[in-house]
């Protein structure tokens, strides 16, 4: 009887071992798929939405001069 109870606790420990497992397994699955369409659509939408680029009409030359205290650049 002490054999058949103690082979009982084995199988079920290895079984609890394995269910726990595989719950981690498809946890870290599903958060990789979440992320990796969280990057895809955010990598998307970048390139949809260009950024603004300043320009500047008639381009001034830099003003570079000394007050006494340190040399000033202006651009």
């Amino acid at each position: 009887m002490q054999n058949i109870r103690s082979f009982f606790f084995t199988l079920s420990a290895v079984a609890l071992v394995a269910v726990l497992a595989f719950l981690t397994f498809s946890a870290t699955l599903a958060f990789a798929g979440v992320l990796a369409a969280v990057m895809i659509a955010r990598a998307v939408s970048m390139k949809l939405k260009p950024v603004p680029v300043r320009a500047r009409h008639g381009r001034q030359p830099n003003r570079v001069w000394n007050d006494g205290r340190g040399t000033i650049i202006d651009m």
